[in-house]
């Protein structure tokens, strides 16, 4: 056992569950200082973004094989060497000597004296560390960037090699954050005038009103401001969403798979809080969060509901949004596990799901009425053909220019869609569409 659950331990028990269940549950680490649990994900992030490389170094210097190494072990081999290799403010000899130490205390003598041997090798080469030199092309590029090979294959043959790599080296990135005003709280110039006081460097998007990108959250978190309601973190291409929809006050909205309810909020600020919102979702406990960031934000118009949207039964809505699920390929940055968790059965899946959940969705609006689809995926197969499936089957609803709503480097197919990539934004990859209903 431990002695001490330090901001290293708990990213190692964290990477280890993750390795056997696929799943991140940052709560662990909420007995942690708020500075402490920032640098757990910073750990747990980085080092799944950067996995791949990390196991084949690891490699090269262990005389025993990657794949036969205790998940221990490897997790706190992975940690001490990238704090080795890409955290400048940890001298090599605290990420050896604090690896060792976990070593020792979790799995004995033997296993400490091995991850020294491995780390002060690697740190003798550092200067000349091997490079992956897989014959397989797609292994190598997937070893390289630390990606699935399932996903190198779909890139390399949609964007060329050469912009696949732009891609993954933007996903391999720290990304930075947007945050955006709640107006039902506050008013921009006074948001300013408190980052001002915080000291925090920001940069007021010309996309849309109300967005600032920052470099960190962290002090907005420690001074409670999102608990306060003041701003919310929204990644701006996911605010073309609401943004196209264009809620109006006193309208009657649903907001389908609605969970966690950022984008709820949002409209309600923009509808001034009055109308009704209807936020829909299956997750009770994503629900339970929906309901408490409505009251922080005094997003007072919204209305929970625990409901299947392929089984709604609702009167008809003067506008829908359907933020689909969807494989997350858009936000590969921040959340670097989706990755290693999505395959190719599981972009089948979805887009089977996204279309059923499309059919219901469009059930739901008055005639005259808008239908806002989008995801954050950049795979075709879940956004523009999607829609061009979904047309062929409606001849009630057609598309509608965006270019009134959003900037033009953001939109595709003529601009009657918006899509962003991370390597040619600068932010999340975001898809959508608006429909109006005509008949």
């Amino acid at each position: 056992m431990d002695t001490e659950i330090t901001a290293r331990t708990v990213s190692i028990d964290l990477l280890l569950t993750f390795d056997e269940e696929k799943t991140l549950d940052y709560r662990v680490a909420n007995d942690l200082e708020p500075r402490e649990r920032a640098q757990v994900r910073e750990y747990v992030q980085n080092i799944l973004r950067r996995r791949s490389y990390l196991d084949f170094i690891i490699g090269e210097y262990s005389s025993i094989g990657i794949d036969e190494m205790k998940p221990s072990l490897k997790n706190i081999l992975r940690l001490g060497l990238y704090e080795m290799l890409f955290m400048s403010g940890t001298p090599d000899y605290a990420a050896i000597n604090e690896s060792v130490e976990i070593a020792k205390l979790r799995l004995g003598s033997k296993a400490g004296d091995l991850v020294n041997a491995i780390m002060r090798n690697i740190q003798r080469d550092i200067e000349k560390l091997p490079k992956p030199a897989h014959k397989d092309r797609v292994k190598l590029i997937a070893t390289t960037f630390s990606h699935p090979e399932w996903m190198v294959k779909r890139w390399v043959k949609r964007f060329g090699e050469r912009e696949a790599f732009q891609l993954m080296q933007a996903n391999n990135q720290r990304p930075a954050f947007y945050v955006r005003v709640n107006n039902l709280r506050t008013k921009t110039e006074h948001f300013k005038l408190r980052m001002d006081k915080l000291d925090i460097t920001y940069e007021e998007s010309d996309w849309l009103p109300g967005y600032f990108k920052v470099n960190t959250v962290a002090p907005l978190i420690e001074k409670d401001l999102m608990r306060k309601g003041v701003c919310l973190v929204q990644d701006i291409a996911a605010g073309f969403a609401p943004t196209i929809l264009e809620p109006m006050p006193d309208e009657t909205i649903y907001d389908l798979c609605a969970a966690p309810g950022t984008k709820s909020i949002v409209m309600s600020d923009m509808m001034e809080g009055t109308g009704s919102i209807t936020a829909v979702d299956i997750n009770p406990d994503r629900l339970e969060m929906l309901a408490q960031s409505a009251m922080d934000y005094k997003a007072e118009n919204i209305k929970i509901r625990r409901d299947d949207v392929r089984e709604l039964n609702l009167k008809l809505a003067d506008g829908v949004l359907l933020d689909a699920p969807c494989t997350g390929t858009g936000v590969l940055s921040k959340r670097a596990d989706l990755r290693w968790k999505r395959t190719e059965e599981e972009l089948e899946n979805s887009v089977k799901l996204q279309e059923e959940l499309l059919d219901e969705a469009a059930n739901h609006v008055k005639r005259g009425g808008r239908l806002v689809y989008s995801t954050c995926s950049i795979e075709p197969e879940e956004n523009w053909e999607q829609i061009q499936k979904f047309l062929d089957k409606y001849d009630n609803y057609e598309l509608e220019p965006l270019d009134e709503f959003l900037p033009e480097e953001v939109l595709a197919e003529d601009g009657m869609a918006y899509q962003t990539f991370p390597h040619v934004h600068g932010c999340d990859g975001h898809f959508g569409v608006r429909l109006k209903r005509v008949k």
